[in-house]
């Protein structure tokens, strides 16, 4: 499928864009019809960024971090000193002067330093070590026991140092002052010894606050229990934020939290970093509480949701598929926000990773998770034309529409299976309803796969105790019948038109069966229309005619089964009118509902009448008007006030003009008697009016968004030049 720039309109010049922001809108349609425009149906009403951040508990983890580093480095910075001092002043310029005692001690503590530094730095290393070892391995154990072990290498060297270095500050008997050499020894020893002290009890105080948070009000527990999140990552996050607090800047570790840092591990090259990464992602964007704040975080980051949608494709090991799960869950959280719709989209092999989800024949969660990602991407235009430019991916969904009649009927059938079917059917209703040129081709495509109608033909047959499953496949063959080539694939399909009135007809006690029977009839008003051979079928149906009619008394009913008997009258050819030989048995009901009614039922009836009336001479009409209590002049006088209250098209209700004036014309045309009254209600002025205000609205049966499908053979235009010629004629 390619799209062309110019936007070929499916049928030649049978279609139109129509300019709907400059047409008057009365009261809003209360479902989608394709009886009438919609001007935007696909485009959802942004909804306001909610950008503040939640208070993470991951912060109390990096404020401890953070404090645990300013220890760190104030001890490591008079270490620092101290080493300095030692050497350079100490070693560098007493050591002649240094009693033997002085002389070992500070050696003592040169070496002890370094050894607390040594170990500082592997314990951090071994500790990340044990956070990232699985806790059934063997491994966890031994990073565990060698982090101990440096852990009392370096408490042990701390304690030394502290002894040592308070013992000689309060002996003082560094050797007797003798000579311009020795006169400062004191105070510079004083000055090591203090540092080596203050150091070593900054390091202790580390450490007993390390413990007193790790080990005795167990903060990593807390912080786990309170993000829903395993020991490990909890464990590793907590790491690698004090790493960043004593590698760079105490304020670096400050800046993390767990998005950042699964987001990190998500592009890592190793299988356990990328299994962790996706895992807390994932926990994170399906609690409530952190969804949205996570969600956005990802949004913005192009590389993240690139590497999630490269996982999709991932099926070789019992990780992967783990991870391609996760991932597949965190792209359909992410597809539910417009914004995020279109960065998924964007990701090139988008398309072909979702089908690489979808596997018929297989019930697994990832059907359901790859067609809910793609229903929500189907919101898009350029989205659904990927779509169907997708190779097989259109075919795959037609698949999973398959439902048999043991799993319809199937009271213990599994939940996954119907879901699947649902989801399928869900993704395929707004494919085929796209408005604009990418839609016609989108139905063109569907409509020409043979297994799309007989899928729905076995839902609407043998699914009654599924009415969600049966009404998205009739807004489907609805949204089908638009492409007039359809229309007659869709009829031509045993059992179809003949399942459509049965669930028109079926008696209906809930909303939800009124519904059902609401979209039924307007799908077989959509393939009656312009349609011979459907018509035929629908004939040939017993009784149909005299149903249809007692439809019209039918509050649920009444609008689809007049737009019905109109496409009959219209469309069903010479042939068939024996078969309509009794419509005029309905005229009184459909003028009672002319006088009556309002809005789309009004347009309805109106529209019936006029092709009744081809079956009617002026005596029958007459007759009629008699038999339903009406005078010929309250008709003429109702007309003319429809005019009057629509001096302008209106989305709702785009034919009730065009209908009023084919009324009034045969009427005219029937009986000098209306001419007179219509000119004693200056129609010549109202017709004029009409003919200045005519819109491309008015010259279409249905629409699909703003584009009107199925021109009308007569042009407004024409019809009111015919009502004007007989209406002046009488006049002359």
């Amino acid at each position: 499928m390619s799209l062309n720039n110019s936007e070929q309109n499916e049928g030649g010049d049978r279609s139109f864009m129509l300019d709907v922001a400059q047409l008057r809108v009365r009261g809003g349609s209360e479902h989608s019809s394709v009886f009438a425009p919609d001007p935007d149906p696909s485009d959802p009403t942004p909804t306001a960024r909610n950008g503040s951040s939640i208070d993470a508990p991951e912060k109390k983890l990096t404020l401890f971090a953070f404090r645990l580093g300013i220890l760190e480095k104030s001890a490591s910075g008079l270490g620092t000193l101290a080493f300095v001092w030692a050497t350079v002043v100490l070693l560098g310029g007493f050591s002649s002067a240094l009693v033997r005692k002085d002389f070992v001690i500070v050696t003592v503590l040169l070496f002890t330093e370094s050894t607390r530094i040594f170990g500082r730095s592997h314990e951090l290393e071994w500790q990340h070590q044990a956070a990232w070892t699985t806790p059934e391995g063997a491994g966890r154990s031994s990073f565990r026991n060698l982090s101990r072990g440096l852990s009392w290498l370096q408490l042990s060297s701390s304690l030394a140092c502290v002894v040592l270095s308070l013992m000689r500050l309060v002996q003082q008997d560094y050797g007797e002052v003798v000579g311009r050499d020795r006169r400062n020894l004191s105070p510079a020893l004083n000055l090591f010894y203090g540092l080596a002290l203050v150091e070593a009890l900054i390091f202790l105080m580390e450490k007993a606050y390390w413990s007193w948070m790790i080990s005795f009000r167990k903060l990593l527990e807390k912080v786990s229990r309170e993000c829903d999140l395993g020991e490990v990552s909890i464990r590793r996050f907590f790491y690698d934020a004090y790493s960043k607090c004593i590698d760079g800047s105490v304020f670096d570790g400050l800046k993390m939290n767990l998005v950042t840092f699964a987001k990190e591990l998500l592009v890592s090259e190793l299988r356990d970093e990328q299994l962790i990464g996706v895992r807390v992602l994932h926990k994170l964007a399906t609690i409530d509480r952190f969804s949205l704040d996570t969600l956005r975080k990802i949004g913005s980051s192009s590389r993240t949701i690139e590497r999630l949608v490269e996982m999709l494709n991932w099926k070789n090991t019992g990780e992967e598929e783990e991870i391609r799960m996760r991932a597949a869950e965190i792209v359909s959280k992410l597809a539910e926000k417009r914004r995020n719709v279109l960065r998924v989209a964007a990701i090139p092999g988008a398309m072909e990773a979702l089908s690489s989800l979808l596997v018929v024949d297989d019930s697994s969660d990832f059907n359901l998770l790859g067609l809910s990602i793609l229903e929500k991407l189907a919101s898009d235009h350029e989205d659904c034309w990927k779509i169907g430019n997708t190779r097989d991916l259109l075919p795959k969904i037609i698949d999973l529409t398959s439902a048999s009649k043991t799993l319809l009927r199937n009271d213990h059938a599994a939940d996954s299976q119907i879901r699947t079917v649902m989801s399928s059917l869900q993704v395929l209703k707004k494919l085929v309803s796209t408005t604009g040129y990418i839609g016609q081709v989108l139905r063109q495509e569907v409509s020409e796969i043979v297994f799309t109608v007989s899928n729905i033909r076995e839902i609407l047959q043998h699914g009654e105790s599924h009415m969600v499953l049966q009404k998205l496949g009739i807004e489907i063959l609805k949204s089908l019948a638009m492409a007039e080539s359809a229309r007659e694939k869709i009829g031509s399909t045993g059992g179809v038109i003949k399942l459509l009135l049965s669930i028109f007809f079926e008696p209906g006690f809930t909303e939800a069966e009124n519904s059902l029977r609401d979209e039924a009839g307007e799908a077989l008003a959509t393939l009656t229309l312009e349609c011979n051979k459907n018509c035929h079928r629908v004939l040939k149906e017993t009784e149909v005619v005299d149903r249809l009619m007692e439809a019209l008394t039918d509050a649920v009913l009444q609008i689809n089964a007049s737009r019905i008997l109109r496409n009959l009258c219209a469309y069903g050819g010479a042939d068939c009118s024996h078969r309509l030989s009794g419509i005029a048995a309905a005229m009184p009901t459909v003028l009672k509902a002319i006088m009556e009614a309002k809005e789309i039922l009004l347009e309805a009836s109106i529209g019936l009448t006029t092709e009744i009336c081809k079956f009617l001479d002026p005596d029958e009409f007459a007759g009629l008007l008699k038999n339903a209590g009406i005078e010929e002049s309250d008709l003429v006088e109702k007309l003319v006030q429809v005019l009057k209250e629509h001096r302008h098209p209106e989305i709702r209700v785009p034919g009730i003009r065009r209908f009023v004036i084919e009324q009034a014309a045969w009427m005219m045309r029937s009986n000098r008697d209306s001419v007179r009254l219509f000119q004693q209600l200056e129609m010549e002025r109202l017709l004029e009016a009409v003919a200045e205000t005519t819109s491309e609205l008015e010259c279409f049966h249905i629409f699909s968004g703003g584009v009107g499908l199925s021109r009308h053979s007569k042009t407004l235009s024409s019809l009111v030049e015919t009502a004007l010629h007989h209406l002046l004629t009488e006049e002359d």
